[in-house]
């Protein structure tokens, strides 16, 4: 992880299923950076018909590559985390989410459930256009 790289999948898909077992009386949930990957969303897909509770859909916040560095190094500052103070690490960060996660668009995108989110701006007007399409859903 600190080199940017991705939990591995046995981990992550273990702990959404933890997750989803005891809380079985939710009425849905929100997995913030989840899945990462076709392989993951797969397997939450298998996951989450077994429960007969298919997702709904996917959220993707797009946000040019200068500001989400510029956003990262500035987080990276106020909260002292390492990772996010090395350009290295998150240009790698950047560079595997474009080869293992945005091809998640493709992968919902015939299903009807990508929802691409203009993340630019202020935080109010992100959560509103978020708050938008969750709506919807």
């Amino acid at each position: 992880m600190e080199k940017g790289e991705l939990v591995p999948d046995a981990v992550v898909i273990g702990m959404i299923e933890s997750k989803l077992k005891n809380n079985s009386k939710a009425k849905g949930f929100i997995f913030d950076g989840f899945p990462r990957t076709v392989d993951q969303a797969k397997a939450l897909d298998n996951l989450l018909n077994q429960n007969g509770t298919p997702i709904s859909g996917m959220l993707s916040l797009e946000v040019d590559k200068q500001e989400l560095i510029e956003r990262l190094m500035t987080r990276g500052k106020s909260s002292g985390r390492a990772d996010d103070q090395d350009q290295s690490v998150i240009e790698n960060r950047i560079n595997v989410y474009n080869e293992k996660t945005l091809p998640l668009i493709e992968y919902y995108k015939p299903q009807g459930k990508h929802f691409g989110i203009n993340g630019m701006g202020s935080i109010e007007d992100i959560a509103e256009r978020l708050e938008a399409v969750i709506a919807k859903l």
